[in-house]
């Protein structure tokens, strides 16, 4: 068993305050965990305790069922990718991606089997008598992943192993840890990373971390599930925002009226009535609150449900457009076909479907939907 469980984990250097606050989280055999958030969230500092690479303040860390706080991180059964490869130069690849399990005293047969088994299935056979620097940088990144897999460990630990790389290798190389997660079938992976294309792509489940002042007040974990569990059902605005590009859009307002499954709302700038289907039980008449809608379930069409804004920018990418346009309450983006011909300056209404609305009390914290269907907002 290759389970990771984290109980009541904090880290503080020093008399500073926690990096790291109270952490519960178990991660599955088998699940590919990612860590994601903001700079200084402590998610690279989450993984090294894992690895053994930092000492725990407090808590209880287990893997595979056996309590790792004091054990060394070579006795801990994991291997971690980092982000700067960390090759050994006057290496050639075969020896950099077999440095373990020569320490190991692993017999010269299985150093060669497993060497070249991991170089096959990284398209390395070729590469095995170069050194680091006649590769580039997406072939060092895979000698890294390389020396990973023939240890055959528990667990895999990657410290944002794409960052490094330009879009198309990033693309590529993603694929393929996509591919090796599959191959292991006992591995467990956690994966960190700020890329938030990397996180919905790669993950089985999100662990969003938080940073500052809601990390103090909420704990580091913002909240944890599946990628689009956390895109359709944000529990709080500081989620909403996080996940999804462009981001989700932001506009303040005021409570109207509270229906069964449904609430009223006149935007607090601009002054246009909107309805939201959440669940309304926590608000009263008069409470402000925020509504967020993304912008691909905004639509460039007038109804009664709709807010009148002036174009600003018009990014034509080809396959879509990404409309950008003022509103009294502030900025908005849209999302709209790739051939739309909408011009700078250009009035607009804008429908803003009350299925796709989300609502935000005071505190940041999400209101429960009362349905939401996407295709039904796409329709």
């Amino acid at each position: 068993m290759a389970t990771i469980r984290l109980t009541n984990v904090q880290k503080s250097y020093g008399d500073h305050p926690p990096v790291v606050r109270r952490v519960n989280l178990e991660v599955a055999q088998h699940e590919f965990c990612v860590f994601l958030g903001p700079s200084g969230c402590g998610k690279s500092t989450l993984l090294r305790m894992i690895a053994g690479l930092e000492d725990l303040t407090e808590g209880e860390l287990h893997i595979g069922g056996r309590l790792m706080n004091d054990v060394p991180a070579a006795g801990r059964g994991v291997a971690m990718v980092f982000q700067s490869y960390a090759l050994f130069p006057h290496m050639t690849v075969f020896d950099n991606m077999a440095f373990g399990l020569k320490l190991a005293k692993q017999p010269k047969g299985v150093i060669e089997s497993k060497v070249r088994e991991a170089a096959r299935i990284l398209q390395l056979d070729g590469f095995l008598d170069r050194y680091p620097k006649a590769l580039s940088g997406g072939q060092r990144q895979r000698v890294a992943i390389g020396r990973a897999i023939v240890r055959e460990p528990g667990v895999f630990l990657f410290d944002e192993p794409l960052s490094n790389l330009d879009a198309a290798l990033r693309g590529q190389t993603r694929v393929e840890i996509a591919r090796l997660h599959q191959r292991f079938a006992n591995a467990s992976v956690v994966y960190v990373t700020h890329d938030q294309v990397e996180a919905m792509t790669l993950a089985d489940r999100i662990v969003l971390l938080h940073a500052g002042a809601d990390a103090e007040r909420f704990g580091s974990i913002a909240q944890t599930g599946a990628p689009l569990e956390l895109y359709h059902h944000p529990k709080s605005r500081f989620v909403a925002g996080f996940i999804g590009s462009p981001r989700m859009n932001f506009m303040d307002a005021m409570i109207d009226a509270i229906e069964p499954g449904k609430v009223s709302v006149t935007l607090a700038k601009g002054g246009e009535r909107l309805t939201a289907y959440v669940d309304g039980q926590r608000l009263q008449r008069g409470q402000s609150v925020t509504l967020g809608v993304r912008p691909e379930h905004l639509r460039l069409d007038g109804d009664e449900q709709s807010i009148q804004c002036a174009t600003v920018l018009s990014e034509r990418l080809g396959e879509h457009s990404y409309i950008h346009a003022d509103h009294a309450a502030g900025s908005l983006v849209a999302k709209a076909p790739g051939d739309t011909s909408i011009e700078s300056g250009e009035r607009i209404r804008i429908h803003v479907p009350p299925h796709a609305c989300h609502l935000f009390d005071a505190e940041g914290i999400a209101l429960r939907r009362s349905t939401f269907d996407p295709e039904r907002v796409a329709a």
